[in-house]
Parts: structure tokens; sequence; C-alpha cells
């Protein structure tokens, strides 16, 4: 893992409405995270660890605070400009695999692409690089209704690999998924990590969580601690 400070957060508060009815998600979150590390994101209801992933993913802007992104200080752009960085720099990936069902896995991987407006060849060549990341190639013509689970939840991180982001943000990745299907996406996000991603994921499961190098518990919109993982995504 590079010792390359890729985000940091200082002093992040986030509030939502005015007056009585304000409520403070965030109360001044501080933290930095390194590239390539494998961050697992924990806390109960209500903690600040979505709004937070929010604000990473530059889905929302913090109240107060600075959020730097590869040294700049993201708050300070435009809505166009944190757009770019979005499309530019991150993938997301969710709980509920967000796959068009009438289309091929490869498709559903070149989405991000046709967006771009990309060509038919680049956007074909890249998914195929992108599915066979994650050992998806053979059922590149595959319905998301022919796949299982867990290979659903591999397109959806096929599709988000498929702009080369720096970041991957993974919202209950194994949510959906049993413990044997929730493992392989583990491990598949640890061996990413490996190649240069960074990847912040919320998990409410601790089991899950143990795979990150890093991870971050939440509490009443502070960061309470930060510990490693023991299990892969720690030792490699």
């Amino acid at each position: 893992m590079s010792n390359e400070i890729l985000i940091e957060l200082e002093g992040i508060t986030k509030t939502f409405g005015t007056g009585p009815a304000a409520f403070q998600a965030l109360k001044g979150v501080d933290l930095s995270i390194e590239r390539s590390d494998f961050v697992a994101i924990m806390g109960p209801s209500g903690s600040g660890k979505s709004t937070t992933m929010n604000i990473l993913g530059c889905l929302d802007t913090p109240t107060s605070g600075t959020f730097k992104f590869r040294g700049v200080e993201v708050q300070s752009l435009t809505r166009d400009q944190r757009s770019l960085l979005r499309r530019r720099y991150l993938g997301f990936v969710f709980q509920g695999f967000n796959l068009l069902s009438r289309t091929t896995a490869l498709e559903n991987v070149e989405l991000p692409l046709l967006y771009r407006g990309e060509t038919k060849k680049a956007r074909r060549e890249a998914a195929e690089r992108s599915l066979d990341k994650v050992g998806l190639l053979p059922w590149a013509s595959h319905t998301p209704a022919e796949l299982s689970g867990g290979q659903q939840q591999r397109v959806a991180i096929a599709r988000a690999l498929v702009s080369d982001p720096d970041v991957l943000l993974a919202d209950e990745p194994t949510g959906n998924l049993d413990t044997e299907r929730s493992i392989e996406i583990m491990e598949l996000l640890s061996n990413l990590s490996e190649t240069g991603i960074t990847v912040l994921m919320v998990t409410h499961e601790q089991e899950m969580a143990e795979f990150a190098r890093t991870i971050v518990q939440f509490r009443d919109g502070l960061v309470e601690h930060v510990t490693q993982g023991t299990r892969k995504g720690a030792s490699a």
C-alpha cells in the first residue's frame, strides 16, 4: 500500500435543515485515506457513515471543514467540476446491483462509457477488460437473470471499474449475498486494492469488514476509532 494521502477530511461537519429542526449529522470528522487502501466504514444507523460516504463520492457537500482529493479542495470546485471529478476518478457499487435486466453483462459494463460518448469499439474493449478483471469474461453475453447474485455483483463492480477510477465506493456490497458469495466479493475487493485502486466500503457486517486493511468506526457524527482488519486484506 502507498503512503501517499489520497483523501483528507479535516473538521468536516454536515447539518441538515435549519432552525429548531436542524440536525447535525457530522460534527467534525477528521480522516486521512492512503492511496490503494481498503477501508471499511462502520457504525450504527445515524452515526454519520452514509453522510460521509456521500461527501467522499461528491454526491453531497459538507457544511464546513475541508475535503481534499488528490490535494484539491473539493468544496472549492463548481458543481460541473465535481461532476467531472466523480465521473473521472470515482466508481460506485451498490447493494442492489442496479443492472439493466434486459441487457447483457457486457452491455451493462459498457454503460458509463456510452454516457461519455466513447466509440462502440472502445466501449467493448474496455468492458471486456473490466469483466476479465472480475473473472466474468466468459459470461459477457449473459443477462442478469442468467447470473447468480455473486456474479451480478461482479458485473456491477466491473461496471464501476470500466472507467479506470482511482477510488471504488461500495455501499453494502454484500448485503444481498450469502456468506460464500460475500467472501468472494470481499476477496475481489481486496485484490483490487492491491492493484492500486482505493476501496471505500460501508458495511454493517464485522466479518466482512475484517477483510479491509483499515476499519473506521463512526458514532454520533464522529470517527470513534480506526483499527486494522485481521483477515486477508490486512496482511496483503
